[in-house]
């Protein structure tokens, strides 16, 4: 997994897109000169375009003079992120350029233990029907691996939920907010290895969506249930 350094020293000019929380945020990250940021809380479908074309005129450049992508997968909105995902696979057609895909807690537990020292903790997020999104971070800022799990058995300990994320129960108790403010992050995070090159970008998902398969039947008088 690449670190943005890495990124930076490949492809010089790279949209960043994160539509996981409550607040649209938009980057430019370049090799050479600052970076720029936008974060808006409207809704994803205008947000994320609205704050591209801003960052684009700032910048003086078109979007065929970014380099590459980077994208949350989620966890988060999944409105938000398969509405990124969707952008980057049309701007992609009209010119091919790589996407790097990362998650949002591992964003969120990296700051966290980098900014705050070192130590275990949980970073947590409402997955609906009583399970949350479950980032754990060691001691070392090793991050293990996501999982989707029933509050009950979440681990014991330090727990902290990313700021502006949405959520249908309340976090259980004890549990702190943390920051969620892509500035700061790719600001101190530069080399940290956060990234993964996605071939075809899209929302993640624990697992691949199940469906029933309908038989299909032509109703009569004889097929009908009679009660």
């Amino acid at each position: 997994m690449p670190s943005l350094s890495q990124l930076l020293t490949e492809h010089h000019q790279v949209l960043v897109l994160d539509a996981s929380s409550q607040s649209i945020q938009v980057g430019l990250v370049r090799a050479s000169g600052p970076a720029l940021w936008r974060s808006t809380p409207d809704e994803a479908g205008r947000g994320i375009f609205a704050s591209v074309a801003g960052i684009l005129t700032e910048a003086s450049l078109s979007l065929h003079q970014v380099d590459a992508f980077i994208f949350c997968e989620g966890p988060g909105s999944m409105l938000g992120t398969r509405t990124v995902a969707m952008a980057v696979r049309t701007w992609q057609t009209l010119k091919a350029r790589p996407a790097y895909a990362y998650q949002s807690l591992a964003l969120a537990g990296a700051f966290e233990w980098h900014r705050h020292g070192l130590r275990a903790f949980t970073v947590i997020a409402d997955a609906r029907r009583d399970t949350w999104h479950c980032q754990s971070i060691g001691a070392d800022g090793e991050l293990l691996p996501l999982r989707r799990i029933p509050v009950a058995e979440l681990p014991a300990g330090e727990r902290v939920t990313p700021d502006h994320f949405r959520a249908w129960s309340t976090p259980p108790h004890p549990t702190a907010v943390c920051a969620y403010d892509l500035e700061p992050m790719f600001s101190a995070l530069t080399a940290t290895d956060l990234f993964h090159l996605a071939d075809a970008p899209d929302a993640f998902q624990h697992e691949a969506p199940e469906y029933k398969r309908w038989p299909a039947q032509i109703h009569s008088i004889a097929t009908a249930d009679k009660k």
